[in-house]
């Protein structure tokens, strides 16, 4: 989640997709090949990088301690490494690695930009502790593969995902190290034995200067999925399918004021909803408390102000609720969901959230004069504590009712998760008819 509300989510949210969430740091006006090999003044330069993230976590961490790492002694190590690098992309490696040992979901390094972008075109998640297909991009080389959504993902480049490992995965091949294919080994649900597929990816040529419109521009137009904001009725029922909390949080009111005003009960769907801004959340959650509320307390190095949930008054929503989480339902997803678990306001349904939950800033960094190279790294600047004491942080949200989608309710466009959610709110529909309602929608559809 941040609390800079210039900059969009984080990466984590899982799939091989370009990935929008970076485009906060991607403010990069000189373009770099990764593979080139180091000469002195570009590891000079790679040192200066190292350096100057080192010095931003020393600062401005919200904890000062480091969760007991010897920081000097970590990037001490990392700049010995960096005398031996031989590439800029391994000297990148270097330097993310030195970050991660933090094991901060929201506290990550974003190298200098390349010369061209990557699209994988198709998309992968986590179920329960299976990695599935869950999007395939019409026309792409992953359809023409063969790759079909509901496919098993036994290993991604000989590693096997898992839910502690999937957005290192994420990181590295969207981030520090995208390739013009990756190998894979899959499984379809009607299949006994696996297959290996080597997919390749749509390279696009960027260019030299990019300003930041321009940036957000090829960030809209990337892969994955767009970020509309949907919604179907059923009976009194309204289901809303919520992407992202990077929206302006005047917008909640005009869609809790109008579309749901007549609603008897609602659904809000937050599966792949990756979080957002603070203010969107604590906005969305005035319209389910009686009075105020605080959501969360903030535990960084200074005091902070809670998050709190202003009651609307008279404009609360009295009816029904149900929210909808999975594995990529991260950051203002996951304390928007625990609140309401919290207050009893609310049944939470679905996959365990992704344990992605701190309060951040983006930090934009950049080396040279005449040559200006930028950089950055997001930095997190504070817990967040719900009203139980409990930090979410790599635990997430256990729904009242756990309820997994399996490889052949992908394959086969069904949704019972969403229908075992209305039939609880009395409406009948089955879960072919809820697996119609919110197609996957690539972004330049």
């Amino acid at each position: 989640m941040k609390i800079n509300q210039n900059l969009p989510e984080l990466f984590r949210r899982s799939g091989l997709r370009k990935l929008t969430a970076i485009c906060g740091f991607l403010l990069f006006t000189t373009t770099v090949s990764f593979a080139q090999t180091l000469d002195r003044i570009d590891r000079g330069r790679a040192k200066d990088m190292l350096n100057n993230v080192k010095k931003e976590i020393k600062s401005n961490y919200y904890d000062p301690s480091f969760h007991g790492i010897d920081l000097d002694a970590r990037f001490k190590a990392a700049e010995e490494k960096l005398d031996k690098a031989a590439s800029l992309g391994q000297a990148f490696g270097i330097i993310a690695q030195a970050v991660l040992e933090l094991n901060d979901s929201h506290t990550v390094f974003y190298p200098p930009s390349r010369a061209a972008k990557f699209e994988y075109g198709w998309r992968m998640q986590m179920i329960g502790d299976k990695c599935f297909v869950t999007a395939v991009k019409p026309k792409s080389d992953a359809e023409t593969k063969g790759l079909k959504v509901g496919d098993e993902i036994l290993s991604v480049e000989g590693f096997r995902p898992t839910r502690k490992e999937m957005w290192k995965i994420n990181y590295y091949y969207n981030v520090l190290s995208p390739r013009p294919g990756l190998n894979i080994k899959v499984k379809s649900p009607d299949e006994k034995e696996p297959r290996g597929l080597n997919i390749a990816a749509k390279v696009k040529p960027l260019k030299a200067l990019l300003n930041f419109a321009d940036l957000v521009r090829e960030f809209e137009l990337s892969d994955g999925e767009g970020v509309e904001h949907r919604f179907v009725k059923v009976g009194g029922t309204t289901i809303w399918k919520m992407p992202s909390f990077i929206i302006d949080p005047t917008a909640i009111g005009s869609i809790m004021g109008g579309k749901l005003s007549q609603s008897e009960s609602l659904i809000l769907d937050l599966r792949g909803n990756g979080g957002g801004y603070v203010v969107t959340l604590e906005e969305l959650a005035g319209y389910f408390v009686e009075k105020d509320t605080k959501i969360a307390d903030l535990k960084g190095r200074k005091a902070m102000k809670p998050q709190m949930a202003k009651s609307k008054g008279k404009s609360i929503f009295k009816g029904r609720l149900i929210v909808l989480v999975d594995s990529n339902s991260g950051s203002a997803s996951e304390i928007f969901a625990r609140f309401m678990q919290l207050e009893q306001r609310g049944i939470v349904i679905g996959d365990q959230s992704a344990g992605a939950v701190m309060q951040s800033r983006g930090v934009s960094m950049e080396l040279g004069a005449d040559s200006i190279v930028p950089y950055g790294m997001n930095l997190t600047n504070a817990d967040v504590l719900m009203s139980d004491g409990k930090s979410l942080e790599h635990i997430g949200v256990t729904p009242q009712m756990e309820m997994l989608l399996t490889g052949a309710d992908l394959f086969a466009q069904r949704d019972p998760v969403l229908a075992a959610s209305l039939q609880l709110l009395g409406q009948k529909i089955t879960s072919e008819q809820a697996g119609k309602f919110f197609p996957f929608k690539w972004k330049n559809e």
